[in-house]
């Protein structure tokens, strides 16, 4: 019997790559999709030492529905998880047309091919952005969508839109959108793990960077917020549990009795660490002294965001299994397998 096929878009990427290695371990046949606009061609050759083999791989974008026909004509996908997206915040400020024409449209174009070759499970990768600053906490799938603070962010609700208005249309589609908190680690090989462009952008790769003497220093982010030590709290889930949540969302799907379907589900630890917290978890796990300084607060920040996961946990038989500690030490021993290597843009 040959394996379902299941489409990775950005699958070079950090939540990508980790997903692919869970599909293969799962008895699925992960298809790889990536034009390395933010990812490096190695991760191909890692994620085949730790499967054991070589994947299948099209270099190609999203965006181009000639070159995507030609994948999904050849390969018959029995689903599609979609990664692929442009991802910076600060970066989206400046360049909204950008963001809106690659995220909105790669995904445009993917559930027209989905339509027309008759697929009909999709995965998205949404984010919690999508609740802004929550009115309570923890913040559930009910919780209402506020307006975004950034063009990326306001990609994932409008992308979220077309998903559900294409269901709604009668388009033969079981959707889920996974709305992330944050994800952090790397898988426990350290053949793969998240690949920050220049300057990092999220928490952990600039500590462990900073611990590699990469950066001078860390800068948090205010330290008066109402928190418990002042700092903002986020909740840090490890990516491995993160990919494995998207294999189960493919089974779920499959598994509903409908035709058309669209869901939401919270992917978190359903706890909050503050920034203190975590550098000093960190230093902690890893034994690492980190240089770090308190700074003023920087615009934009949420306070407090945390995810109630009771959903996920009962309807869609998933939870976190791994330690925040132990995702900080993945994340070093990843950083100790790239050294002093600062990834810059392939293209």
């Amino acid at each position: 019997m040959s394996l379902k096929k299941v489409l990775v878009t950005g699958g070079a990427g950090f939540i990508g790559s980790h997903t692919a290695v869970e599909l293969v371990n799962a008895g699925y046949e992960p298809v790889i999709v990536d034009n390395f606009s933010n990812s490096f061609p190695f991760v191909l050759d890692n994620l085949s030492q730790i499967v054991g083999r070589s994947l299948t791989f099209y270099e190609a974008d999203c965006n181009d529905k000639e070159a995507m026909g030609r994948i999904f004509a050849k390969e018959q996908f029995y689903g599609v998880i979609h990664f692929a997206a442009y991802k910076a915040v600060g970066e989206s400020v400046q360049k909204p047309l950008a963001y809106y024409h690659n995220n909105v449209g790669s995904l445009v174009v993917l559930l027209e091919l989905m339509a027309e070759h008759k697929v009909k499970h999709l995965v998205f990768s949404s984010s919690c952005t999508v609740y802004g600053e929550p009115e309570k906490l923890p913040v559930d799938e009910n919780a209402p969508v506020q307006k975004a603070n950034s063009p990326y962010g306001n990609t994932k609700q409008i992308c979220e839109e077309v998903i559900q208005d294409t269901v709604a249309s009668g388009q033969e589609l079981k959707a889920i959108a996974l709305r992330y908190f944050n994800p952090i680690g790397a898988h426990e090989t350290s053949l793969i793990g998240e690949l920050p462009i220049g300057v990092p952008n999220n928490l952990v790769p600039f500590i462990t960077q900073t611990a590699a003497g990469i950066r001078k220093e860390l800068t948090v982010f205010g330290d008066d917020y109402d928190t418990r030590d002042g700092s903002c709290v986020r909740d840090y889930i490890h990516v491995v549990d993160l990919a494995k949540a998207h294999v189960r969302a493919i089974a779920y799907a499959s598994e509903q009795s409908e035709t058309s379907l669209y869901d939401t589900f919270n992917l978190g630890t359903g706890d909050g660490s503050t920034v203190l917290e975590l550098v000093h978890a960190f230093e902690k796990a890893t034994g690492e002294k980190l240089n770090y300084v308190v700074g003023p607060r920087r615009s934009g920040d949420v306070e407090k965001v945390y995810a109630d996961v009771t959903k996920s946990s009962e309807v869609l038989g998933w939870k976190t299994e791994i330690s925040v500690e132990d995702a900080l030490r993945d994340a070093w021993n990843w950083q100790l397998k790239v050294k002093d290597q600062v990834f810059e843009p392939t293209k």
